[in-house]
């Protein structure tokens, strides 16, 4: 089994903190994100190996646990030892919310190194997933790889002890960008008694934003709350800010000297900007009523474009040949001092 340095996947440093990880995500899932390379398998590759190194460095538990397997590697201990040992969940009653179609078994999308190293978390976080993890709450001590197992175990720990039922229970779901833009759901299992069981699906609205927690009544053990607090995974495109979005769209160089259109990506889908001749690199325009929908009242904000200028790509002769006219001709009208 074949080591993955995450941090050089990513091309950060070990010291790197999470927003530059987040930066380093976004830069190499924007470059190599199949939708801008089709039919070419080494840049889906090179995704899923980006995708998958963030999924251990931008999450602070497995992240640890991946600098231990590092050090004993680095200082010639027997990391394959501890990786045969598994990942154990930690004591916070971790517990999984998986989303629409996704299963446990998805874990395979990810390598045997990932496999191998977290496969005690039971799927916790994966891509194309949600996941949530319960806080330390009345009769929630220990481990449990499941929201199923964590309502079960809040259940058999509170009744011996005499402790009240109805406990809220707590913990993060993670969503795309584009469920956060429409709106959701998840679905999640609830044991009851005697082995019952029901199902119940716990709406997000859209707009919803980091940090925002979703409250489903009655609905946790004994009567309890459970709150779902969501969590966005950073976007290849899109940067948030506020209700607004941001992205960059590179155009030729032509484009922004004679005026012109350009494709811009929107979530709601392809737009037609125009271009105004005369444009700079860097110019930020503002499509009104683009951005994410307000999570409350109607309306969205709006989404900022910053134009990147591109050359030809490959620059040809006759390419060389223009630009030394240009040159020639705006360095000879140049007056010297």
């Amino acid at each position: 089994m074949d080591f993955k340095d995450y941090y050089k996947v990513l091309g950060v440093e070990r010291s790197a903190d999470q927003k530059a990880i987040s930066q380093a995500f976004r830069k190499l899932a924007r470059q190599h994100h199949p939708d801008v390379n089709p039919g070419k398998p080494q840049a889906e590759q090179r995704f899923k190996e980006v995708n998958e190194a963030y999924q251990v460095l931008n999450d602070p538990e497995r992240r640890a646990k991946y600098d231990q397997v590092l050090d004993l590697r680095e200082h010639g201990g027997g990391w394959e030892d501890l990786m045969r040992g598994g990942a154990q969940p930690g004591g916070d009653g971790t517990f999984t919310v998986y989303g629409q179609g996704m299963r446990p078994e998805d874990l395979g999308q990810f390598s045997e190194f990932f496999q191998q190293l977290f496969s005690g978390l039971g799927g916790a976080g994966m891509a194309g997933g949600s996941r949530a993890g319960g806080r330390r709450r009345r009769g929630c001590r220990g481990s449990a790889s499941t929201i199923e197992d964590l309502l079960r175990q809040h259940e058999a720990e509170s009744r011996p002890e005499g402790r009240a039922a109805g406990a809220d229970v707590e913990g993060p779901v993670e969503i795309t960008l584009e469920e956060a833009y429409r709106g959701t759901t998840r679905s999640v299992t609830v044991p009851g008694d005697a082995g019952a069981s029901r199902t119940i699906e716990v709406t997000i609205p859209k707009g919803v934003r980091s940090g925002q927690r979703i409250r489903a009544a009655g609905q946790g053990p004994g009567g309890g709350d459970l709150y779902l607090v969501v969590q966005i995974s950073p976007h290849p495109n899109f940067t948030r800010q506020g209700d607004d979005l941001v992205c960059e769209v590179a155009i030729p160089v032509w484009t922004a000297a004679l005026g012109g259109v350009a494709q811009v990506p929107t979530l709601g889908g392809q737009m037609t900007m125009t271009i105004p001749a005369g444009s700079r690199d860097g110019r930020t325009f503002r499509l009104r009523g683009q951005g994410m929908p307000h999570v409350r009242g109607d309306g969205a904000g709006d989404e900022l474009v910053k134009v990147r200028l591109a050359l030809p790509d490959p620059l040809t002769p006759r390419d060389r040949e223009l630009f030394e006219e240009m040159r020639k001709l705006h360095e000879g009208s140049t007056t010297k001092p």
